[in-house]
This record gives C-alpha cells, structure tokens and sequence, in this order.
C-alpha cells in the first residue's frame, strides 16, 4: 500500500475537503442494453439510481471560507487559461471549471454517474454510446449546454487539441447531435470497451464561446466553463483563484453533494520545493502534499506542529500504482541472459537504501499491477493452470510456482555468486542515477563495490546520456 503525505493547517470548524481537479479516462466500459444512470467496467454499479451521494462526503459539510494550496509536480508557473493544447504552461486547477457527461466515483476503480447526462446507453455490440443529457444544464454565460457542445468539442480536441486528447481520441470514429440533448458516440476497431468511460469523461466546451475564438492559441481570458468553479482573481506565474458559483445548476444533483464545500480555492506557485515548503511552515498556504521522504521525516520538527496548529496527516492511498525502476532492453545480447537480470535485481539493496536514504517510508513494488487484484499471490488456481498447462514447454517453469517476490539482502552470498557469473559475460558496468547529494550517491556507489561488480570509474551518467529510450540501440530505460 502507498500512502500521501499531507501536511495542512489546522483550522477549527472548517472541514478540509479534497477534490478530483479532473476526470480521468477511465477503463473499460460494461455492455448495457438499455439507458442507465451511470457506466461501470466489472459488475454492478454500487449506487442505485436514487442514491442520495456518495458514501464518502458528509453531504451537510459547511460552505464557506478559503482554500490555498500550492501547484504540484515541476510546473512552476503558467501563462495561459487554455488547457487543452499543447502550446503553452496552463494554470492547474482548470478541471473544476468544467463539467462532463459523468462524474466518477472516488470509492469506485470503474465507475461514474451522471452530470451533464443523466443517463448512457451502451449498445448491445459495444460500438457506440448515446447520453440523454439534462435540459438544465448550463454554461457559466446561462447558455444551455447541448449535443451540439459535444460534438464541437469531440472535433476540435481531436483536430487541434493536446496529442494526449488525440490518442484518447482516435477509435471514436464520429459523433452525432440526434436531438438538442441526445448525442451518440460511435466507435471503430475492436479495442472499445473503454470507449464509453472515455466520452463520458470529456469536458464539454461551448461551441458559441469558440465561435470567435481560436481554440489552437494560449490565452489569459477567463473561459466560458459549465462547472462549481470559475477563475477570479490571478496573477500569472504567481496565483491563480477559482471562485464558487452560487447559481450553479448542478450543485444538488446527488454527484455533487458535499463537495465543493470551499468559496475559494487559491493555487499559489513557488519556483522550487524548497520556497513552498516554507509557505506551509509560516502559513502562507493552507494545504502540501510532500513527495520527499527526508523532508518528511526531518523538515516538520517545528512548534507549529507539535502544538497541533499544522498537522502531518499520512493518507493510505490504496489505489493501483504504476512501477517505478530501471527498465531493461531484452533485445540486448547481455541483458536478455536472465542471470545477468537476476544479478542487477541483488545487486539493488532496497533494505539498505530505505534505511539509509530514505528514512524508512519506501514499501518496495512487487508488481506492475500493484494494489490491485490483478496482483500475482500464491500459486496459480486451478483455472490458471487450464489456460497456461497446454503451453507448459514453452513456458518457463517459475510461471507455475509461487510469484516473483525481489530479493531481501541478508548477507548469504548468493549475490556474489551470480554477480560474479554477470562478470564473466562481460558485464561489468554499473548503471547508476546521477543524485543530487554526492555524498549519499558515494555511499550507494560503494555498497554496489561491497558485492564486487564495479568501481567508482565504472559509475556512468547513463540517465542523461546513453539510455534515454529503449530503441534497438539503447540497453536501459530509467523512469
């Protein structure tokens, strides 16, 4: 399990309240034969159609008051309000300005509900999806949102939208206005269970809005949007706020409730980690989420949060995550020996470098569909071995005994060994990241020296010069 670690001020009688900033695309949709009010990939929807709101808001929480939060990831400032092109640093924060055709459910992997629609209609063969979209629902100007919103904004993301939008894009073969408040998405190919989930999570743009407009180009006016937010006040590359609408069409349909609880949400930007993590130690900003395990474990010894004014919260964050790691090119002569693959999984002491770099708060994935029930656990059932026994002679025998688990360092030598064999066949350099803290990258440098497979010199900036992809003449992709 992964967590989040949250640091936020405390505030008495204020309820902190966090909300998705976008729809993601989501996976597989079901087959259904007739309208719903909502998609899921596995099973049955959790919420009926009269559920009242999703079990994990407090649907009487208080309106009101402000939130600051900062900008996350590298992105350190913006110059734009155009979100949907390539061109440009857009502000964060642009998604709850937006509404779609559905809303996903936080304590769902698959499903979503209606907003803009009210109900989906999946055919029988899976190729196509209609939306029977609400009559009241409205852009930011009043004008009414329509299936002819829809099909302008299918066509102009995939005509001159992010590449991103493209590729979601591209096995929606059209889409069609059938009435003002029905539109159908038609689909091609054969990879489309996911195509309905992907309609129902576009933005829906308005056609009049763009109509004087040019889509392709960065901008700083205000957008016409449809969702509980629109943009107040900004300063570029500096703020960005984002007002709540209190004549928002949509705030009681049952999606909504208890969310969007906050008047204001402000988005402050810091040219580095460094400036932001003293804005939420003096009170500059009300919510961070911190990604570095030293800061989280030295950098909040302050008053501040022993007298419970900025309180460290640690979220378990249970959802399926992507890997992390040195990605090797199996077409490479040397690295498809799977002992010398074997030799680099000992060669990386993970207990050591948790302990030692990483305080401790690292837990190691032991699968590319971690925290998922996609995960490999024990043997294979017996329904396993009906699909893998009739290819038994071409598979290697560890598929049908216990999964892969990576090695735990506990001095046997074993490692030595097989590191010794990957000497022999003429592997001998050590692939290294470049760290910021020379001292601590010496100290990874000479724990790899102990299991006698390189030395100093041998260390590589292979990161930023010899495997930047895994093309037929690159041997490692890091990421």
């Amino acid at each position: 399990m992964r967590n989040k670690n949250m640091v936020h001020r405390a505030r008495p009688g204020r309820s902190i309240y966090a909300t998705a900033l976008a729809f993601c695309l989501l996976a597989p949709a079901e087959t259904l034969a007739e309208p719903r009010h909502g998609l899921s990939t596995f099973g049955d929807l959790k919420y009926g159609p009269d559920f009242k709101h999703f079990d994990y808001v407090n649907p009487d929480a208080p309106k009101g008051g402000r939130m600051v939060t900062m900008g996350t990831g590298a992105i350190e400032t913006f110059d734009s309000f155009n979100s949907f092109i390539l061109k440009g640093d857009a502000a964060q924060g642009l998604g709850i300005i937006y509404d779609t055709l559905m809303t996903r459910a936080g304590d769902e992997p698959d499903s979503a509900y209606g907003l803009i629609a009210q109900s989906a209609d999946v055919a029988a063969d899976g190729m196509s999806v209609t939306f029977r979209m609400r009559p009241e629902a409205r852009f930011h100007d009043g004008s009414p949102i329509t299936a002819d919103d829809c099909v302008f904004t299918f066509n102009v993301l995939k005509e001159k939208g992010h590449p991103a939008y493209r590729v979601a894009l591209r096995d929606i073969e059209k889409v069609e206005a059938l009435d003002r408040h029905v539109v159908r998405y038609t689909f091609k190919g054969t990879l489309v269970r996911d195509l309905p989930l992907t309609a129902a999570g576009l933005p829906v743009l308005s056609k009049a809005y763009y109509a004087t407009r040019e889509f392709d180009q960065t901008t700083l006016d205000r957008p016409v949007g449809s969702g509980e937010y629109e943009i107040g006040d900004f300063k570029q590359g500096t703020f960005v706020s984002y007002k709540r609408r209190n004549d928002y069409w949509a705030k009681d349909l049952p999606v909504n409730r208890g969310r969007g609880n906050f008047d204001e949400v402000r988005i402050e930007y810091f040219r580095d980690r460094t400036a932001s993590l003293e804005a939420i130690k003096s009170g500059t900003v009300d919510l961070r989420e911190e990604f570095t395990s030293r800061d989280w474990a030295t950098a909040y010894d302050i008053p501040a949060v022993k007298e419970g004014r900025l309180i460290k919260l640690t979220l378990p964050d249970e959802t399926p995550g992507g890997a992390q790691g040195f990605f090797l090119n199996t077409r490479r002569p040397k690295l498809s020996d799977p002992r010398v693959r074997k030799a680099l999984d000992y060669a990386f002491d993970f207990e050591w470098t948790n302990k030692n770099l990483f305080y401790g708060l690292y837990k190691r994935t032991e699968s590319f569909f971690e925290n998922s029930d996609m995960k490999a656990e024990g043997k294979p059932s017996p329904e396993e071995l009906a699909l893998l026994e009739p290819f038994k002679d071409k598979l290697p025998p560890e598929v049908f005994g216990e999964p892969y688990r990576p090695p735990v360092s506990d001095g046997s030598g074993s490692d030595r060994r097989l590191l010794r064999e990957a000497g022999k066949l003429g592997f001998r350099r050590v692939l290294m990241p470049r760290r910021r803290d020379t001292k601590k990258e010496r100290n990874g440098v000479a724990g790899i020296e102990v299991l006698e497979i390189g030395h100093l010199q041998d260390v590589l900036d292979w990161l930023y010069n010899e495997v930047r992809s895994l093309s037929a003449g690159k041997r490692v992709l890091s990421q």
